[in-house]
């Protein structure tokens, strides 16, 4: 599996750094609590993007934190994305703002626009850096873990703690955004004290990579970076995602790896939050399990994750969804690891998930689907295609010609 990362480095320029110690973080009942300590035990800044910042108990208890590093004079710096938390700025942003943190938004959400390709642009990353010595990514939003739809479970998600050599590239990625953002604001400088540097020792025996995406040079950094894992793999293949659409090459990627006798394992959404896009999903059932790909649904309650396991080396965890909003228009931050340490880790929870709370799909069970139900499959597919043309990535989806039969 080396030679997947020595192809990494060539497509994407110097981004693997040695030296790094990175924790899986399991579901936000993992990631807040380390989250929030970390913010405690800041001493010079906190960077702090989401997507969702929601004004429950979460969204309080880790704005109290934030409120209480600007109190000690922690240079606080929280950018949220102008549609993901507008609940943030009705309800706590006034209030951080008032303790002498920094706040910005990513894309003001004006509802007198019309609907056009800019307003889906949105920052869908969760990236923290605490005082350049410790980040976290992954793709958990700061909200509540148990939700409506599956009461009784947390929302299944991910999230990494990063310590050493690979802080710089986050760091780096986190103060750019903020500087494009407060320009775009018309807030050209940073207030308070100056940005902590990042760590540059190393902090254990971990290769990652940060990848990014966004409009400009880096658009296709994630997608790549899975086609390439999944063009060398040869052993197995587990991804698991909650918002599965992919594109022709990311489909063809699949099918081409179950056609030379790799393992293919797809864990997807059962419980939906967006059932459009799960209707639009399944849709791409037959395709998928005509070649042998086996695909799961998570049942036990909302399956938030975007993470893969490849080979037993390589593995990723981020906030990109596999479908066109994530790989086409979002800005989306995912780590890249190449170890086997963490790698079994991952897969190890990720089997234990699918064994406790996840369902087998099989053609069968297609066939034997009431029709309407087949045909709102199809039609929340058409739909979903018709929308990813309508933003201009129409060949992103070209090719499904079988699927929902």
């Amino acid at each position: 599996m080396r030679a997947i990362s020595g192809r990494i480095r060539n497509r994407f320029g110097r981004t693997w750094a040695e030296g790094n110690a990175i924790t899986l973080l399991e579901n936000g009942q993992a990631y807040f609590p380390a989250l929030e300590a970390a913010i405690d035990g800041a001493s010079r800044e906190v960077l702090l993007q989401t997507y969702i910042f929601a004004s429950d108990a979460t969204g309080r208890r880790i704005a109290d934190a934030l409120m209480r590093a600007a109190g000690r004079g922690v240079a606080v710096r929280l950018l949220v994305d102008g549609f993901g938390g507008r609940a943030f700025m009705r309800d706590l942003r006034d209030r951080l703002v008032c303790a002498g943190a920094e706040v910005l938004v990513f894309r003001r959400e004006l509802r007198v626009l019309p609907i056009r390709r800019q307003r889906l642009r949105r920052m869908h990353c969760k990236v923290a850096v605490i005082d350049g010595q410790a980040a976290f990514v992954g793709g958990i939003n700061i909200v509540d873990d148990f939700d409506a739809e599956a009461p009784g479970h947390p929302r299944y998600d991910y999230a990494v703690r990063i310590e050493g050599r690979l802080l710089e590239s986050i760091l780096g990625m986190s103060r750019r955004l903020w500087r494009q953002v407060a320009w775009a604001s018309l807030r050209r400088r940073m207030r308070g004290q100056s940005g902590a540097e990042a760590s540059a020792r190393s902090a254990g025996d971990v290769r990652a990579a940060f990848l990014m995406r966004d409009n400009l040079r880096h658009r296709n950094d994630i997608e790549n970076a899975y086609l390439d894992a999944i063009a060398r793999a040869s052993g197995e293949i587990l991804i698991a995602n909650a918002y599965f659409f992919p594109g022709r090459r990311f489909r063809h990627a699949l099918l081409d790896a179950a056609a030379r006798g790799v393992k293919v394992t797809l864990l997807l959404q059962g419980v939906a939050d967006h059932p459009v896009m799960q209707y639009a999903t399944r849709a791409l059932y037959p395709l998928f399990l005509d070649k042998g790909i086996r695909i799961f649904e998570y049942r036990r309650s909302v399956l938030h994750a975007k993470v893969a396991v490849i080979d037993g080396h390589w593995a990723t965890v981020g906030s990109s969804n596999i479908d066109p909003f994530s790989l086409l228009m979002a800005r989306e931050a995912n780590v890249a690891v190449d170890d086997a340490g963490f790698a079994v880790t991952l897969a190890a929870s990720l089997r234990a998930a699918i064994q406790e709370g996840a369902e087998e799909l099989c053609r069968e069970d297609w066939a034997k689907l009431p029709r309407m139900r087949r045909v709102l499959c199809w039609l929340a597919y058409q739909a979903v295609r018709f929308a990813t043309g309508v933003a201009g990535y129409s060949d992103y989806v070209r090719g499904n010609a079988d699927a929902g039969k």
